[in-house]
């Protein structure tokens, strides 16, 4: 793996040639209270979004021009245009967001609120609230069905995952997992919820039919402490083929095949890889690493960690999206 620090760079093109435009990828950094802006073909910071109060939570409307960022010190989402980075209006959040999910349909966004025990739902176009959700002590993950039925929330003290209904806000199911849940996902089917426990250190499988546990993905690296495997940000890809697992101080994302839901690799990357993040076309997986102050860029197809870039002061979150 290539660790370097890469300042501007300029794609050529050939003389009459369209050129090809390079999708952007956004890093939130949480102690740098900033925004980093990167080209995703040369991977050279190309801007930064400064003023953001501990931003954490990332993401992008469905057609990647509004990026979100859950601006926990500032106790709003603070709203962004993907592609000349102005400042539109903030939602509102709730005190202390952390992570949120947006709704396949692009109008609603459901925000964790670990300090009030709540889920915050706001309407996007609008900007009001139109639900709080009580859930269990200091909620944090977020996640959504893909036909947007359910959404969940993992509360870490209370080590469950709730299964909210995203019209009627009400809470159709609880499922105890591993203690500090940190993170749910689910498979592209919808069939398979995956939800991360940092300090029990595995992956719960829930089958959603059932709302049952099937499983349990369990982490074992030659050479590191078995508390330093923490299951944090997960993602699938969207074959639904595999999953990564960033393990935290363990410095690894863990490569899961689904079929047999069993770790196949472990792939080195920065220091205290927190979340991750894909392409808009699926090929590459991004990972945040809090305390190496970078990023790396996974092959998705090989399973190869091909180079880590310097951005902000402790990177917390990531989303990419695609070029207009």
């Amino acid at each position: 793996m290539k660790r370097v620090l890469i300042a501007t760079l300029l794609c050529g093109t050939t003389l009459g040639a369209t050129p090809v435009l390079a999708d952007k990828i956004f890093v939130s950094n949480e102690k740098g209270n900033s925004i980093s802006v990167l080209d995703s073909t040369s991977l050279a910071v190309i801007h930064t979004i400064e003023g953001i109060q501990r931003p954490r939570g990332i993401t992008a409307s469905p057609d990647g021009k509004t990026i979100y960022v859950c601006a926990s010190d500032d106790n709003l989402v603070r709203v962004f245009d993907a592609a000349t980075y102005a400042e539109l209006p903030a939602l509102p959040s709730g005190p202390d967001p952390e992570l949120f999910v947006m709704h396949p349909d692009g109008k609603k966004l459901f925000i964790a609120n670990e300090d009030d025990n709540i889920v915050t739902v706001v309407d996007v176009e609008t900007r009001q609230v139109l639900a709080e959700v009580p859930v269990g002590v200091e909620p944090e993950g977020m996640g959504v069905s893909p036909d947007g039925k359910i959404v969940v929330n993992t509360s870490e003290t209370t080590n469950m995952a709730h299964l909210i209904d995203s019209e009627s806000y009400e809470i159709v199911a609880n499922v105890l997992v591993d203690s500090r849940p940190r993170f749910a996902e689910y498979t592209p089917d919808g069939k398979i919820l995956f939800v991360t426990a940092e300090i029990g250190g595995t992956v719960s499988v829930i089958d959603t039919a059932s709302a049952a546990i099937t499983s349990k993905i369990t982490f074992e690296v030659a050479g590191v402490l078995p508390e330093a495997l923490q299951p944090v940000g997960l993602r699938v890809t969207p074959d639904g083929t595999k999953a990564y697992v960033a393990l935290g101080p363990a410095n690894r994302v863990a490569v899961i095949d689904i079929a047999s839901m069993e770790v196949k690799d472990y792939l080195l990357v920065g220091q205290r890889v927190w979340q991750l993040g894909f392409s808009p076309d699926g090929s590459k997986l991004y990972t945040t690493n809090g305390n190496s102050n970078d990023i790396s860029v996974i092959d998705v197809a090989s399973d190869t960690v091909e180079v880590s870039v310097q951005v902000g002061e402790q990177p917390w979150g990531i989303v990419a999206v695609a070029a207009e």
